[in-house]
């Protein structure tokens, strides 16, 4: 019997069944008979016990030109449908930023979607899955209701790898919630310059913390078998998701932190700073590896061969798929698009092997077609693209399981997932200033107040706080999505009795005519993302430093900056008691109030060197000029022995109060003996 088909006796006696009642002739007969058994033609490909690769043989054994161009097409889902899909054997769809069904669609509407794209990929002769793709960044973070945690900059400030992984686990499942299966994530820039409009999208300028949170892979994809052979993409079943490392490489190191911009560095350079989070990757099974946009010492990344070719896959030996950047093989030429057909010729033969196109996909097919044919592009190299992604779908079990369904609807804003992000903000802050002197902290601030003062353009705007990649591309103001505001969260850590005030910008009459026991004042950057957020001056948002100065002088405060990166503040540290850097730590802002008002201590490290003037930069910790105003590592933390301290809950202070005592005894006996 031929697996899932009726035994071929069994057809061919139908067939005969049905000829009783119709005038069919003896050869039509044989042809019946013909077809029926290629029906029940067995593909080795289809079979799940058969080993991948000959699975990848089988299937691309069976396949035409078209079909296989077909594959190393991603396109964007505002001009795919089932019809394109079947038409034009289209292997990836994705969602750009911002890019969704509908506004505030549901688990239902997203699955819905991505299911009727499927059955068109499905229809096909062969039958080859997509794999649809979304920038989840910071949880998935295009969806509404999504739980969003902090950007990488400030997970890069826990220095907590398990977290990473338990947060690479919930984002699996929340991308998988809405029927997807591939993120654009983790990033693994080492920004070595502040100014970099992707600076936040980087965990650290130090290449050692970048690799440590690389376990965001094992969370995303799952955990390697023991002896799994390395650079062999792994994915673990149907509760994760691939991942992909990008941008490959030397992104976080252009010149002058301009985006796209040239890198300039030397070999020893580049493999010792920008080149170890991608060994971590691979070795952790990483699926994909994204193409910078950026070049590398005047040579476009999207065209490098030596460095995607020579020492992605030959030397580090890496399996999965290589994919371009949105619209990264068009700005092979500049201006970007004006050698198109040269343009994939150079992508396709550096080692691209699925193109992000993603509108104009005709082109793209047709361009491609041609210089196969032409013998421009040898079809050896068309093959390896293909296997390399129909590496990643096997693995991914896409054959089996390649339509979506709702079971995984309830994990999209979870409770425990938020919770788990409210944990990521709680250790991502980073202590700079606490009071005047060693003894006279400013925090962690009273519950029982008479009145506080919370101001600033930052401390009730949930986009703000969430900043770029956020619902949209470029992130938004206001109520983006399901969250809690840094001055919701004040006020429902603080005691019943206490007066909570909110004005963003107080005048200097508003503070005169009010008497507040302390002010707490939240401000930082706009959101932004990519080229839109380089920057040369790296200044606060308007009205923030008159924010600072107003209320700072009227009544003592605590500062909180949002931001992606480090930015100006050294005019203002001596008009503040107390300076948190929370970097951008998306919808659970509860987080924060939990580490102002003590019921936890600060934990967090700089991840990044802080600057005092931008005239500094860059500056990165080792460097023979390094004078910051606070040195990459640093965080302060609270002396919870000192009068004043409120915390209920820090188990941690607890602990190694404990140990303390325990130490001190032990030292006592040592020295009696």
């Amino acid at each position: 019997m031929v697996r899932g088909s009726r035994p071929l006796g069994q057809t061919i006696s139908k067939k005969f069944s049905d000829m009783r009642y119709s005038n069919i002739s003896w050869p039509f007969l044989l042809l019946l008979c013909f077809v029926s058994m290629a029906d029940a033609e067995y593909m080795k490909y289809k079979d799940p016990k058969q080993p991948i690769n000959s699975r990848i043989r089988d299937l691309i054994g069976r396949m035409t030109l078209a079909e296989k161009i077909g594959q190393m097409t991603q396109i964007e889902r505002q001009v795919a449908s089932a019809n394109v899909m079947k038409q034009y054997f289209i292997g990836s769809i994705l969602s750009g930023g911002g890019s969704v069904p509908s506004p505030q669609a549901s688990p239902a509407i997203w699955v819905n979607m991505v299911n009727e794209f499927q059955k068109g990929a499905l229809s096909t002769r062969l039958g080859i899955p997509l794999i649809y793709g979304i920038d989840a960044v910071h949880g998935n973070n295009n969806v509404y209701n999504a739980t969003l945690f902090p950007h990488n900059i400030g997970l890069g400030a826990t220095r907590d790898p398990g977290l990473i992984k338990r947060i690479g686990e919930a984002t699996a499942l929340e991308v998988r919630a809405t029927g997807i299966q591939y993120t654009f994530a983790p990033c693994i820039a080492v920004c070595r310059d502040p100014r970099w409009g992707r600076c936040y999208e980087s965990y650290s300028e130090d290449h050692k913390v970048v690799q440590q949170m690389t376990d965001i892979i094992l969370g995303l994809q799952g955990e390697i078998p023991v002896n799994h052979t390395k650079g062999v993409p792994y994915v673990a079943g149907k509760d994760k998701v691939a991942a992909c490392a990008k941008h490959y490489v030397g992104d976080g190191g252009t010149h002058n932190g301009i985006n796209e911009n040239n890198t300039i560095i030397d070999e020893h350079g580049l493999l010792s700073i920008h080149m170890p989070p991608y060994y971590d990757s691979i070795i952790k099974g990483v699926a994909t590896v994204m193409v910078s946009y950026s070049s590398l010492n005047g040579v476009k990344m999207h065209a490098n061969h030596d460095l995607v070719t020579g020492y992605l896959k030959s030397k580090l030996h890496f399996r999965g798929f290589v994919i371009s950047d949105w619209l990264g093989v068009d700005r092979i030429t500049s201006p970007p698009g004006a050698n198109y057909t040269y343009s994939v010729q150079a992508g396709i033969n550096a080692g691209i092997d699925m193109v992000m196109v993603p509108y104009n996909y005709t082109d793209y097919i047709n361009d491609l077609t041609s210089l196969v044919h032409k013998g421009v592009i040898n079809i050896s190299r068309i093959d390896d693209a293909v296997k390399r992604i129909l590496r990643v779908k096997f693995t991914m079990g896409l054959f089996e399981n390649p339509l979506a369904d709702l079971s995984f609807a309830e994990q999209l804003g979870k409770k425990e997932h938020r919770e788990l992000a409210r944990e990521a903000v709680r250790k991502s802050l980073v202590l700079l200033k606490n009071g005047n002197s060693p003894d006279q902290q400013f925090l962690p601030l009273p519950k029982r107040a008479r009145s506080i003062l919370v101001a600033g353009s930052h401390a009730s705007n949930l986009g703000y706080q969430c900043g770029g990649w956020s619902i949209q591309w470029m992130g938004d103001s206001g109520n983006i999505t399901t969250g809690t505001t840094i001055l919701d969260a004040i006020k429902s850590t603080v005691a019943d009795s206490t007066s909570v005030v909110y004005s963003e910008n107080p005048d200097d009459s508003f503070m005169k005519h009010n008497d507040f026991s302390f002010a707490i004042v939240v401000v930082g950057e706009p959101p932004y993302a990519e080229t839109v957020g380089d920057s040369t001056d790296l200044t606060m948002l308007d009205p923030g430093p008159d924010t600072i100065r107003t209320v700072c002088a009227a009544v003592k405060c605590a500062v909180v900056i949002i931001s992606g990166r480090p930015i100006v503040i050294e005019p203002y540290v001596p008009l503040v008691e107390a300076l948190v850097a929370a970097w951008l730590p998306g919808t659970e802002g509860q987080g924060v109030a939990d580490v102002l008002f003590g019921d936890y201590g600060f934990t967090g490290k700089l991840p990044h060197t802080w600057f005092k003037s931008v005239d500094q930069l860059p500056m990165n910790v080792g460097d023979l000029q390094y004078d910051p105003l606070y040195p990459f590592g640093f965080g302060l933390m609270i002396n919870s022995s000192l009068p004043g301290f409120s915390g209920v809950d820090n188990l941690g202070y607890r602990k190694q109060r404990v140990l303390f005592a325990v130490l001190c005894s032990l030292l006592s006996l040592v020295l009696i003996s």
